[in-house]
């Protein structure tokens, strides 16, 4: 199914509307999915099609998505809110890789955790809904000095 199609039904279902202001926003996650836009992106990259649409516009919107699960509110240290689209095709929130060094981030989308929480419940009676792992250290390639992030940081510096 249409990702838009899926998250208007969502929104359907919770009586909210997928107005086309809503849906541009939707539109530049989607199509910027591996970024994990701020909100302050987010409407850099929506105003060209929306000009008259305000940034509290895009705030309420990203707050709603969060609301209704479709994005998830990140943080991976850098002091900004992040904005991350849930994968529906897997049961949780995929995980993350940040270097400590560049700031690289990547995206895991394999579920390493499914005998943890199979434990879980058979242990503590606790039925797992949803988990999201973010794995802070520094690739090799930092370690090397060969990382391209750290030499841009270096240049900015």
């Amino acid at each position: 199914m249409n990702p838009i199609t899926n998250i208007s039904q969502l929104f359907a279902a919770q009586n909210y509307k997928l107005t086309p202001q809503r849906e541009a926003i939707v539109k530049v996650l989607l199509d910027n999915e591996e970024e994990h836009l701020s909100v302050e992106e987010v409407y850099m990259r929506v105003k060209s099609s929306y000009p008259h649409l305000g940034l509290a516009t895009v705030y309420r919107t990203l707050e709603l998505l969060c609301e209704l699960h479709i994005v998830e509110k990140m943080n991976f240290g850098d002091g900004v809110a992040r904005y991350d689209l849930r994968d529906y095709d897997h049961a949780h929130m995929h995980h993350h890789l940040i270097c400590n060094v560049c700031g690289r981030l990547e995206e895991i989308k394999d579920d390493w955790l499914l005998e943890l929480e199979q434990r879980l419940e058979a242990e503590y009676g606790f039925s797992v809904t949803d988990h999201r792992l973010d794995f802070k250290g520094t690739y090799n390639t930092c370690k090397r000095s060969g990382c391209k992030g750290e030499k841009e940081r270096k240049a900015v510096s």
